[in-house]
């Protein structure tokens, strides 16, 4: 996970969604799942979802979140070697609504 950063570092340029994810809606993790950067991001992680990126030559997709007053960049591969389960399966991971 890289940031943190101001709001808008990287929101200003994302796109608003990534499948189900909607910008400015609350979302939790339900599901333990490890981005590329190796950070785990545990159950009951809370963040608000403010864009996502995909590099089609890296498989690289990146959900930027924002979390308290920071944007963050969660960055997951799209690669059967890396991250593609938390990938094809991120309804099962992260959840809409925050406890």
């Amino acid at each position: 996970m890289h940031g943190p950063k101001s709001p808008g570092f990287w929101s200003a340029d994302a796109k608003a969604s990534w499948e189900f994810l909607q910008r400015g809606k609350r979302y939790r993790v339900v599901k333990a799942f490890v981005d590329q950067d190796g950070d785990t991001h545990a159950p009951g992680e809370t963040w608000t979802f403010v864009g996502s990126a995909f590099q089609p030559q890296e498989d690289g997709l990146s959900l930027f979140v924002q979390i308290g007053d920071a944007e963050w960049q969660i960055r997951l591969q799209d690669r059967p070697e890396a991250q593609q389960a938390v990938v094809d399966d991120l309804a099962e991971h992260v959840r809409p609504g925050a406890p």
